[in-house]
């Protein structure tokens, strides 16, 4: 519309001067990144196909004796394509082609890894609290059709894929969960990780569908990677990603639906001080665009009867451990890459020397130092009693530097 905000990156190039616009930028998001190139090839498919892509390198200092591990990952944002009038049917199967045809573009770039948005087979529906038609989108995270698709995709270009989807569990009793799918790179079905927190605030009614996961913080080992993934709203909760580090992940991608009246001005900063505080790469991940529905609905805020949950604003982007971070990306359908060499996080761990990191080897130690706070005496002869590590003894920490 015309008069409308873009994006935060376009109003200051709109209104800084370059000379200062650099300084403001290393300062929002640390160094600058290097653009990867796009090949005339992709470029050409891509706008052919009405898609946008953007590409960033995260490089590390050479070594003598190790070899650079180069991983490349690309996030999708996208929009619905049909109405969410439109039979169910239909609706899924243009999601799955825009997908499709997005992959099939990129694939000459190599992406190792690839992420999609939370739910990004249907519209975020879970605002009306009405179980049909939209709970018709609920498939098996094994091998519903959606699973099978992304199989396909992911043995085809040998990468891996992370489908979250609405998962119905046919083993017990059709539950409904907010899941991510992760398929191997060989088109083999992985796993399934299912969101930690779910919102109850404003137009997020998802307890009507879904409850909280009972996955707990799941990485899985993938040939380019330790990958977890943190689902929309356990971005706001720390010890969330805290987790997805203690048990090794190297990669966290955090995909979701999220409004510009709610997190906007959080949104740039969780993931990226995730990356920071855990010593991994972070990848945020959300949808683009307004849905309206047929009926009017309310949530008991007292706003008046409305048709659309809000605008999702997009703004997906990438973060690594030195804080530094990809631009985001604004676009109705749009691609971001990002090539980055897995040694640099191990690099810059060692720089910094991030004490958490020991104790991440040990999770029965850091059940002791952050679950709760029963004494402050330390260990005790009869087991271990939770304590909180600020109180402790500096000679109880001693022993671990």
């Amino acid at each position: 519309m015309a008069g409308e905000f873009v994006s935060l990156e376009s109003c200051l190039e709109k209104n800084i001067p370059e000379q200062e616009l650099k300084e403001v930028k290393r300062i929002l998001y640390g160094r600058e990144l290097p653009c990867l190139e796009i090949s005339d090839e992709v470029q050409s498919l891509a706008q052919k196909l009405k898609f946008d892509i953007q590409g960033y390198k995260i490089e590390a200092a050479n070594e003598e004796l190790t070899q650079p591990r180069l991983v490349r990952v690309g996030v999708i944002q996208n929009a619905i394509i049909k109405q969410t009038t439109a039979p169910v049917g239909e609706q899924r199967a243009a999601i799955h082609q825009r997908i499709k045809d997005i992959v099939e573009a990129a694939a000459p770039m190599g992406i190792n890894v690839l992420c999609l948005q939370e739910a990004w087979t249907m519209p975020f529906a879970f605002c009306t609290r009405e179980k049909q038609p939209w709970c018709e989108f609920a498939e098996s995270a094994e091998n519903g059709a959606t699973t099978q698709f992304c199989q396909e995709l992911a043995k085809k270009h040998n990468m891996v894929i992370i489908s979250p989807i609405l998962e119905r569990d046919e083993v017990y009793g059709d539950t409904l969960w907010n899941t991510a799918v992760v398929i191997s790179n060989t088109g083999f079905y992985l796993g399934k990780s299912r969101k930690n927190h779910i919102p109850r605030v404003g137009d997020f009614n998802e307890s009507t569908y879904y409850m909280e996961g009972n996955t707990g913080h799941l990485v899985f080992q993938t040939a380019f990677g330790k990958i977890g993934i943190n689902i929309c709203y356990g971005r706001h909760h720390p010890q969330n990603w805290m987790m997805y580090g203690v048990n090794g992940a190297e990669l966290v991608f955090n995909p979701s639906a999220t409004v510009g009246g709610l997190s906007e001005p959080m949104w740039g900063i969780e993931a990226r001080n995730a990356a920071i505080a855990n010593s991994y790469y972070t990848f945020a991940i959300n949808r683009v665009g307004t849905e309206t529905f047929p009926n009017e609905f309310t949530s008991a805020d007292g706003r008046p009867a409305h048709k659309d949950f809000g605008h999702f604003y997009g703004s997906s982007y990438c973060a690594a451990p030195d804080g530094s971070r990809t631009p985001a990306i604004f676009l109705d359908s749009e691609l971001l890459i990002a090539s980055m060499d897995m040694i640099f996080y191990i690099n810059f761990t060692e720089k910094m020397h991030f004490f958490w990191k020991i104790f991440g080897q040990d999770s029965e130690l850091l059940h002791i130092l952050c679950i709760c706070e029963k004494t402050r005496k330390g260990p005790t002869a009869k087991g271990h009693q939770c304590i909180s590590w600020w109180n402790c003894d500096p000679l109880f920490f001693s022993s671990f530097f």
